[in-house]
């Protein structure tokens, strides 16, 4: 009845017509069977463009980092009262993932130098360095961890902690306040997620 409607077809009784009318019947099938048939599957791959995250495994690695960076506090001078501040509830360093400060280097991957380096100190800091595992960071707080400082020309402090280990972000100020040290984080932050794990 559907291809009667389709092709106006009235029903006829002469052999002939009906020969004419099954033919046309035949021919409707025919280009029916022609058109593509619809997938049923079709609401899948909609399904999966709006559920399925592709990424890479640099940028899953780096989120789980940035999320999870745990510093070693290497508080020399002054500048530590404000990092201690940052720590503090008022500020709430765990919103980025930092609550816990490591006193041991090799679960630490974040070194937050603050205050004046002496040469004395040097050794030390360096060392400290040296035993924290790779992927590591250092984080230079205020202006004698970053240039020497007031004291850059004296005989007994490091002009910049960048002259004994490579320094990742520096937070200027004498002493930088929470928010700053903040801000440093944000950058620490930006630079972990452009890593990959082809460095050397």
């Amino acid at each position: 009845m559907e291809i009667e409607n389709e092709l106006n077809i009235s029903p006829v009784y002469s052999p002939m017509e009906l020969d004419l009318d099954e033919g046309r019947r035949i021919e409707v099938l025919k280009a029916k069977s022609q058109e593509p048939i619809p997938d049923p599957d079709g609401w899948l791959e909609e399904e999966l463009q709006r559920s399925v995250l592709v990424t890479t495994l640099d940028a899953a690695l780096n989120w789980g980092r940035q999320w999870s960076c745990w510093p070693m506090f290497f508080g020399l001078a002054c500048c530590s009262f404000e990092m201690i501040a940052g720590a503090a509830l008022r500020f709430d360093i765990s919103r980025f993932g930092m609550e816990i400060m490591r006193a041991s280097p090799r679960q630490a991957d974040l070194l937050m130098v603050t205050g004046t380096v002496t040469w004395k100190m040097a050794a030390a800091v360096k060392m400290i360095y040296d035993q924290m595992a790779e992927p590591k960071w250092v984080l230079a707080m205020g202006s004698c961890a970053t240039s020497g400082g007031p004291f850059a020309d004296s005989y007994s402090v490091v002009p910049g902690v960048n002259r004994i280990l490579p320094v990742d972000v520096y937070v200027p100020g004498c002493p930088p306040r929470p928010e700053s040290l903040y801000y440093g984080i944000l950058m620490l932050r930006e630079k972990i997620a452009k890593d990959s794990i082809k460095r050397s």
